[in-house]
């Protein structure tokens, strides 16, 4: 009786264990698909994503009608070393200038969804820019979206374009919302052309990894363990990095160059106390502006002129 008893509990625990392996893999095959691959969220097409642009921002649109009927709003396709093509627009300042600001979208949205940002530059202060779509975004390519880990080599690749759409002497400024901050400060951390002054980081997070984690906790009720560690190894094996790795922390301790941080006081998708070690570990010269009551990535939309006016001191610092 004891050795039967002994036997039922063995193939028990076997067969939990093999449920338990058996939950944790498809576990983790269902959040890097719901993370990475949300494809019902970014395929939008582009008229969606104009109208929702014009219902939250209405002085966008005479602003679009007027470049197009001069053709100003183009747009242009390239190739990464992955093969992997690659899609952005870009409008020259109304008049010539060296000063080019290239603008970075955050998660499951698109350059057209960053057009905002791009009136600041490009309307009021009179900057060419440049408005890349991420992987698997907006019109771009791409097996996943990568959370601005590759993003950053992409974004770098476009930042040598737009050089040599604006010319050899331009002085550039690179400009991200929530992912897009995430990605500004991934690029921060690479050795920069001599053509880059300054970066403007907004919302982004200080890692994949803790950004995840948070999500899990927040949305699932779920701890990190065992998920996010078998969610990021397969994550490896299937993209070629991992969540830990993907770190705007890590970028940020390398980057050299002027940074401005902003993030909003009541931001719980991008936790607010994600910017202070960001920010402390950012070496001179940096700014940092926590907005009053702002949630997550709406502090221009909420404090148009101010914003503006913020980021317009920033930039002329190091923009001339």
């Amino acid at each position: 009786m004891r050795k039967r008893n002994k036997k039922n509990w063995i193939i028990g625990a076997i067969v939990f264990l093999l449920v338990l392996t058996g939950c944790t893999v498809g576990g983790s095959y269902y959040m890097l698909n719901f993370s990475l691959t949300p494809n019902a969220k970014i395929r939008a097409k582009d008229a969606d994503s104009y109208k929702y642009m014009y219902a939250n921002y209405p002085f966008l649109r005479p602003w679009v009608d007027s470049l197009n009927k001069v053709n100003a709003l183009r747009d242009t396709f390239i190739l990464n070393p992955e093969g992997i093509r690659l899609h952005a627009y870009y409008i020259a300042a109304p008049k010539p200038t060296k000063k080019t600001a290239v603008i970075v979208h955050g998660y499951t949205d698109n350059a057209i969804r960053m057009f905002m940002i791009g009136y600041l530059y490009n309307h009021d202060l009179q900057f060419n820019t440049l408005l890349p779509d991420l992987q698997h975004q907006g019109e771009s390519g791409g097996p996943a979206i990568q959370m601005g880990w590759k993003d950053r080599l992409d974004v770098m690749q476009w930042m040598h374009v737009a050089n040599h759409i604006y010319g050899d002497s331009t002085q550039m400024v690179v400009h991200g919302i929530s992912m897009g901050g995430a990605t500004t400060m991934m690029v921060a951390g690479e050795e920069q052309p001599k053509f880059v002054r300054c970066f403007v980081e907004d919302c982004g997070y200080t890692s994949v990894w803790d950004e995840f984690s948070h999500e899990l906790k927040s949305s699932f009720h779920l701890p990190k363990f065992p998920l996010m560690y078998t969610t990021s190894w397969l994550c490896e094996q299937k993209y070629g990095w991992n969540f830990k790795e993907a770190s705007s922390l890590k970028q940020v301790e390398k980057a050299k160059l002027p940074m401005f941080f902003i993030h909003g006081d009541k931001d719980t998708y991008v936790p607010t106390w994600m910017v202070y070690p960001l920010y402390e570990a950012k070496s001179d010269p940096k700014e940092l502006w926590i907005v009053p009551g702002a949630t997550h990535a709406v502090s221009y939309k909420e404090n148009k002129t101010e914003y503006t006016n913020r980021v317009k001191n920033f930039v002329d610092k190091y923009i001339e």
